[in-house]
This record gives C-alpha cells, sequence and structure tokens, in this order.
C-alpha cells in the first residue's frame, strides 16, 4: 500500500513537471514568434497598424488559460475549493444519514 501511495505521489509529481515544461516552452515559442511578427509589422509598414497586436493577444489569453491550469490558479472559487466542498457535501450526507 505504501509503495503504491509513493508511486502515485511520484506520478503526479511527474504530470506537473510536464505541465510546467509545456508551458515554458508554449512561453518560449510566444516570444520569439510574436518578437519576430512585431519587427515584421515594423520593417513592412513602421507601425503605422500594428497588426502583431491581434495574434499576440489572442495567443496570449490561451497562455493565460495554460497558465491558470498549470499552476492550479483557479480565481473564481480559490484553492482547495473542492476539496472542501466534498468534505461539506459527506458531513451532510452524514447528519442526513443520522436522522433517518
Amino acid at each position: 500500500m505504501e509503495d503504491f501511495e509513493k508511486e502515485s505521489r511520484y506520478m503526479r509529481a511527474k504530470e506537473r513537471v510536464d505541465h510546467i515544461k509545456k508551458f515554458y516552452a508554449s512561453l518560449t515559442s510566444y516570444i520569439i514568434v510574436i518578437s519576430f511578427l512585431a519587427g515584421l509589422n515594423y520593417y513592412l509598414d513602421q507601425w503605422s497598424y500594428a497588426w502583431f497586436l491581434w495574434p499576440a493577444l489572442g495567443w496570449g489569453i490561451g497562455l493565460v488559460f495554460q497558465w491558470l491550469k498549470t499552476y492550479d490558479v483557479n480565481p473564481f472559487f480559490g484553492r482547495n475549493w473542492e476539496e472542501r466542498k466534498i468534505k461539506e457535501f459527506m458531513q451532510e450526507d452524514e447528519q442526513i444519514k443520522k436522522w433517518e
């Protein structure tokens, strides 16, 4: 049983590290590609119309969501919200069973 727990924790940690690596790879790609597009935009029309901002905005929104998932940030429910709710519902269920 203890070996299973260690292996389970190891697998969760490995999965988290993989998500972090993917996030930083995406961030690096974002910086390189958007910098290239900004340079191209400047070269072509000296930013009379900054069209490179559209892909930067779209890709940036996706990158923010990836960051939220990678670092387990949930601005709407906070940390451990799911765990607290599960415990709350389990306690309610126990209370109901006591009255039956």
